[in-house]
């Protein structure tokens, strides 16, 4: 597993983090036997870094009661708030920040977390600075090690220029190229941010799009993938890169793996052989996909049609 320092946090973690979303919401406790496989794979073949939230119902409960025991082989990064940029004002005080962190380190069963995100808020709340300062205060209490903002668009590049948090995780894939094309990757890295892409492999659109173009089914992954479907097909066919002689799923995370503003890309799954097939892909050599990369970064901006970064 390739390993490497994230940002200014200092901390060593793998290039490939694991996503707990699809662990909470599909998995859950009634699937806790495939759960508890997933995550000590994890850590047993390398990936030392966690990613989950307060909103994916079950996980961080999940998290604690497989793997709380083995707490020092891992980075443990959880989010706080609704993850929904249309939530209202009212779900975002400082005191629901407060007590999301504290219920976070029950279920999580640990006396620290290594990185607390706010989730999604809009500008105009971390303008106002209540959730900012509730992330602050925990680090001063010792509840968390570093503070983070996880979302998209402006709030992301408001939060990265704010010189405010430790850490920016946000939306970027072959289809979701905005953190890249409007600077925000760039500036990151320029204030030694650390970078954590979501949705990396982009809910496997351009797997979607070969398999359409082959006339099979494929199935459709998250409430993001329509819109991903769309614009990779449109890129594709501009291109007219013939899909038949790539590894999609390889290609989706060589996109991710080549940007050196990026130190974690956290993948999820309700499935261990999925996890098995990603942490295998780590150990291939990625630059053959190199000049395919720069073709799709060109072709995005060419056609880029207000195409923004999906929550």
């Amino acid at each position: 597993m390739k390993n490497n320092t994230f940002g200014k946090t200092g901390a060593n973690v793998s290039k490939l983090g694991l996503g707990l979303a699809q662990v909470g919401f599909q998995l859950g406790f009634d699937g806790f036997k495939e759960a508890d496989r997933i995550l000590n794979f994890s850590l047993d073949n390398g990936i030392n870094f966690l990613d989950t939230a307060a909103m994916y119902i079950d996980s961080e409960s999940i998290v604690g009661k497989s793997v709380g025991h083995r707490r020092e082989e891992y980075f443990l990064a959880t989010k706080a708030g609704t993850g929904r940029t249309t939530s209202p004002d009212s779900e975002w005080t400082y005191e629901k920040i407060k007590t999301s962190v504290e219920k976070s380190l029950k279920n999580l069963k640990t006396d620290v977390i290594d990185l607390v995100q706010l989730h999604s808020c809009e500008t105009h709340l971390l303008e106002q600075g209540d959730v900012i300062r509730a992330l602050q205060d925990c680090k001063i209490e010792g509840k968390t090690r570093f503070i983070g903002y996880s979302g998209d668009n402006e709030a992301a590049d408001w939060a990265v220029r704010s010189n405010l948090f430790d850490t920016l995780q946000t939306s970027y894939s072959l289809s979701d190229q905005r953190a890249r094309s409007r600077n925000i990757l760039s500036e990151a890295k320029n204030r030694n941010l650390g970078v954590i892409a979501k949705r990396p492999i982009g809910n496997a659109a351009l797997l979607g799009v070969r398999n359409h173009r082959n006339n099979s089914t494929h199935e459709s992954f998250g409430s993001a993938y329509d819109e991903y479907f769309k614009r990779v097909l449109k890129m594709s066919d501009e291109l007219d890169i013939d899909l038949n002689n790539i590894d999609t799923i390889e290609l989706s995370m060589a996109f991710s793996l080549l940007k050196d503003e990026i130190h974690v890309l956290i993948i999820g799954s309700k499935n261990s052989s999925h996890v098995e097939e990603n942490i295998k892909f780590m150990s291939e050599k990625i630059d053959k996909y190199k000049n395919t990369v720069k073709e799709y970064e060109k072709i995005f901006e060419k056609l880029d049609e207000n195409w923004r970064q999906l929550t």
